[in-house]
């Protein structure tokens, strides 16, 4: 972190109350579902992508709607990226040189990227940092949790924009806030049928939430790592590619894994240009993990276990067997309320209580998505944290 982060963190770390400085100590929210009041933005919105038609078409409909919103958050980027390189070098270089790298991404997300581009009418190298910097942001937290009679239940906050513009005015994140109007929740069918369900960002072709009706469901986490990302880009434009991107990954597995078990070989098995968290969810009792990844070994794999009286699983950054940064610790607040509510009150209710709670639900969350294997269902909602609230 420069000069300039140190001094906008030791802004943000004042404008927040001593109350609000961990250890979080608020009480476990309840009846927060069916969601209302100053937390609920919104309901997102439903769209439906075919995967028979040609990857340059796939995304028309979603960005046609959406296209303002998309420029408006790349415009917000961009703005950033003046007050850090005042020179415009940095746009110039992702104006003149990302569009070559399309190309280099696997089919069919590189099509798909262009056909965002031609949609929305946003710069093509644009449209490629938008599908490329959610492998070095995304915070979050999510957990897959067993009810008593063998129900599995699949949750998230999704987290972003961190050190991404503090707006102190209104003591939120710039690219937090304009990205909630991009969350569209998306039906990929083909041949008229459902494959997979997501929640996304428009124009975003990687998964970052999804379901596979009776079959998994899956989230992925940022990892820390001094091998981050950045590595595995770096790598990447160098001409080595024999790493995945991560949301490529998790979209092709929720696009073509055929159970629970090839999903987690996949997850567990590849190479990737970031390490991550996948946290997966199966379809019968016993069938949840959190698959901890390097960019090439998972690690220390934690999975439901009736034996152990493990019933949920839950992971925010930080790696199980290690404690979370005293100054972001979701993880406490989240496995206090889990427990409070135990195995045998939990619901898509009672953990919509759980990920409502502060600091689980901070000024990055973007949304909420609660999904449920046996009978297909994921719904998704936009959230806000009114002050006073942690930035993160």
């Amino acid at each position: 972190m420069d000069h300039r982060g140190f001094t906008s963190f030791l802004l943000i770390f004042t404008c927040v109350s001593a109350q609000y400085v961990p250890p979080y100590t608020e009480d476990c929210r309840t009846g927060m579902y069916p969601p209302s009041g100053p937390t609920f933005k919104g309901a997102v919105p439903w769209y439906t992508v075919d995967l028979g038609l040609p990857p340059s078409k796939r995304w028309t409909g979603v960005i046609t709607d959406k296209k303002n919103e998309l420029a408006a958050m790349i415009k917000a980027i961009k703005d950033l990226a003046d007050a850090f390189v005042p020179s415009g070098k940095l746009l110039d270089l992702v104006d003149k040189d990302l569009p070559l790298m399309v190309d280099t991404l696997p089919y069919p997300f590189n099509e798909e990227i262009k056909g965002v581009a031609t949609a929305s009418g946003v710069p093509l190298g644009e449209v490629v940092l938008f599908n490329i910097f959610y492998e070095v942001f995304t915070v979050c937290t999510s957990l897959v949790a067993e009810d008593p009679a063998g129900n599995l239940i699949h949750a998230r906050n999704l987290d972003f924009g961190l050190f991404m513009g503090w707006d102190l005015k209104n003591r939120s994140w710039v690219i937090t806030e304009t990205l909630k109007p991009l969350v569209v929740n998306v039906d990929f069918r083909r041949n008229n049928r459902t494959v997979f369900k997501s929640t996304n960002f428009a124009g975003y072709v990687g998964m970052l939430t999804g379901i596979r009706p009776q079959t998994f469901t899956l989230t992925m986490n940022e990892r820390f790592s001094l091998e981050g990302g950045y590595i595995g880009i770096l790598e990447w434009i160098l001409g080595k590619r024999d790493g995945v991107w991560m949301s490529f990954l998790t979209r092709s597995v929720l696009e073509n894994a055929t159970s629970y078990e090839e999903a987690k070989k996949q997850l567990s098995d590849m190479k990737l240009l970031a390490p991550a968290y996948f946290i997966l969810g199966g379809n019968q009792s016993g069938e949840g993990c959190i698959i901890t990844r390097s960019r090439i070994h998972n690690i220390n794999p934690l999975e439901l276990s009736k034996q152990q009286g493990r019933w949920y699983v839950l992971e925010t950054n930080y790696d199980h067997w290690k404690a979370p940064l005293f100054l972001d610790d979701r993880r406490t607040p989240a496995m206090k309320c889990m427990n409070q509510t135990t195995q045998s009150n939990i619901s898509i209710k009672t953990i919509y209580d759980v990920l409502s709670t502060k600091p689980v639900l901070n000024k990055l969350t973007t949304y909420t998505t609660l999904m449920e294997v046996a009978n297909g269902k994921l719904e998704s909602f936009i959230r806000d944290c009114p002050n006073p609230c942690m930035p993160w």
